[in-house]
């Protein structure tokens, strides 16, 4: 009977420590859980990235160079295989080489780009986005024409309290880039 009794106190005591044991490895757990204001923080940094990554394709297509270029971080770089454009004057006279400056009260009825699959990684004020994208064109009878299509790695930073485009490094799958800028300066001779 002492022996049941000394087991029943031992049992119990093990009971009454094992909470005891247990609390410091909630508190780790609960103390390296984002915070809902982190949280928070990391989806409304997700969207603003989604946003640029969208307006680098609206800004494109309504040849809104100025617009497209104030994406970019200031010492920000648009990269294409060994082509490297660094800050914003430099990107934005790149788009005026390849389509020239758009006439007044331009309206695209010819092309749009679509930019998908976006994934994003946020760290503090950096991260890393990998997406695809495909360039849509008015074919020979006005049908959508698949023209372009590749993949875009980027790293993005909080400039001034907005995510700007630190480096995009765009990777075109089809046509090559080569090929790409035969076609663009057989379309430019044509003009």
């Amino acid at each position: 009977m002492k022996v049941h009794r000394s087991m029943g106190h031992v049992a119990l005591a093990t009971l009454a420590v094992m909470p005891a044991l247990a609390m410091p490895a909630i508190a780790v757990a609960q103390a390296s859980r984002p915070t809902i204001e982190q949280r928070l923080q990391r989806v409304e940094d997700e969207l603003a990235i989604r946003r640029v990554l969208v307006d680098y394709s609206a800004t494109q297509d309504a040849h809104d160079y100025a617009g497209y270029a104030a994406l970019f971080a200031r010492n920000g770089e648009w990269v294409n295989g060994k082509t490297v454009h660094k800050g914003r004057e430099a990107i934005l006279k790149m788009l005026i080489d390849l389509y020239g400056a758009p006439p007044p009260g331009y309206v695209n009825n010819e092309s749009f780009h679509i930019s998908s699959n976006p994934e994003i990684d946020v760290n503090g004020d950096r991260a890393t986005a990998r997406s695809r994208h495909l360039l849509v064109m008015r074919g020979p009878k006005g049908e959508p024409t698949p023209a372009l299509a590749g993949r875009y790695e980027d790293e993005f930073i909080r400039e001034d309290g907005k995510w700007k485009i630190l480096r995009r490094v765009d990777y075109p799958v089809m046509p090559t880039s080569g090929e790409w800028m035969k076609f663009i300066g057989e379309r430019k001779t044509a003009q």
